[in-house]
């Protein structure tokens, strides 16, 4: 088959292989408007999976500052430049090339089948990182956009003369993935029972395409051991019901980890009344978390909440169009007029389970694996208020809340 159907850009789009969604699509939402960048998630997976030899210039997960940010060097810039600037009709359809139609391949043809050919990444728009690109994880960090500071006589939540984000990324674990559909062994698979991007390091026979051709450059060659390695969506944690390492050890609370279905199979029960999808009811319900670089044409399964101070055409370009709609939702749930998303925004990184399904019970969210009840908390954050004087103690607080 050359086209499957892609709903994150409105239309078919082409791939070598035939679509074949898996029984549950493991997927994940970051709320970047909480991200601090400390790096916790980067370390927690380095000390987990990329520890070893030839795997020093790997991060799984890393966290990039946003605009000027890259790891490895220019990774989605160097992608868009070839892609060209595609357009975006006003009913959320696509009308640009994605990176398996840049190149105008006939993928009926079998000779252009990636097994047949070997030449995918003279077929798929990328570029291969080099040597130097892997050697600046931190390129760009903290670096503003925007107006200088000396133009500056306030700020206010609706408005950043400067501005710079932290984007956190790890593995798409994409619906087309763009590794495995380069692939000629192929020793790169889609799990079906939930939708894992896997590469098979015994059968990999390093051509590196796949290196080349995922353009979120989350496929990496280790020269040591000549195989390519990626990002397991901690698989063997996520079998069991917890959340991957990255998201357990985050200390911004900014990771929910789930499973999503298609829209046109989306949960959207109300959850006042029972429990709900968390992953649909934020991407499908109310269209908060947006893809990355969806344009590229995979189907990203990693989802962001855009952030509040940054300038939308940016953000438009890296998530798509809805943009400014998701601010202005995110921001009536920061004033309390979103109770559920606010409940289900406590409970990210309240349990070291993952979430299948969430509700409202009174004032509190609950969380639920499975059916069983992992997590419970209030929806608005009990406060006390202390006497600024201490008399026991005979000394004065600073801080009475």
């Amino acid at each position: 088959m050359a086209t499957v159907d892609n709903w994150q850009l409105g239309r078919e789009v082409e791939y070598p292989y035939e679509g074949a969604r898996p029984d549950d699509q493991w997927a994940a939402v970051f709320d970047l408007n909480k991200c601090i960048a400390c790096q916790t998630c980067t370390l927690a997976c380095k000390t987990t999976w990329t520890h070893e030899e030839g795997q020093e210039h790997m991060f799984w997960n890393n966290v990039e500052t946003k605009p000027y940010g890259s790891h490895p060097v220019g990774w989605d810039q160097r992608t868009l430049e070839e892609l060209g600037a595609g357009e975006w009709a006003d009913d959320g359809t696509y009308e640009g090339d994605t990176i398996f139609e840049a190149e105008d391949v006939d993928w009926d043809d079998p000779e252009n089948h990636p097994q047949e050919s070997q030449s995918a990444r003279d077929d798929i728009a990328g570029f291969m990182p080099g040597p130097d690109d892997w050697r600046y994880p931190n390129l760009g960090e903290d670096e503003i956009a925007g107006d200088t500071m000396e133009s500056i006589d306030h700020f206010d939540e609706e408005t950043h003369p400067v501005w710079f984000f932290y984007l956190p990324r790890i593995c798409n674990h994409c619906t087309y993935a763009a590794c495995a559909g380069s692939c000629p062994v192929p020793a790169i698979y889609k799990r079906e029972e939930d939708g894992v991007v896997l590469i098979d390091e015994d059968s990999c026979q390093a051509f590196q395409q796949c290196n080349e051709a995922c353009p979120y450059k989350k496929s990496i060659f280790n020269l040591a051991e000549s195989v390519s390695q990626k990002c397991i969506g901690c698989y063997t944690k996520t079998e069991q019901g917890k959340v991957p390492q990255c998201f357990e050890n985050c200390l911004g609370k900014i990771r929910l980890h789930g499973y999503i279905n298609p829209p046109e199979e989306a949960d959207d029960t109300d959850p006042t009344e029972e429990p709900t999808n968390p992953l649909d009811f934020v991407v499908h319900q109310k269209e908060l978390a947006k893809p990355l670089y969806p344009q590229f044409g995979l189907e990203p399964n990693v989802y962001y909440v855009p952030p509040i101070t940054a300038a939308t055409d940016y953000l438009t370009q890296l998530f798509g169009p809805g943009v400014e709609d998701a601010i202005e939702t995110y921001r009536a749930m920061r004033n309390g007029e979103e109770p559920e998303l606010e409940g289900l925004f406590k409970l990210m990184g309240s349990t070291e389970w993952s979430l299948t399904a969430f509700e409202i019970d009174g004032d509190e969210a609950v969380g639920y694996y499975e059916g069983d009840e992992v997590g419970r908390v209030p929806i608005t954050e009990p406060t006390a208020e202390r006497n600024r004087y201490d008399e026991d103690q005979e000394v004065y607080r600073l801080d009475i809340t």
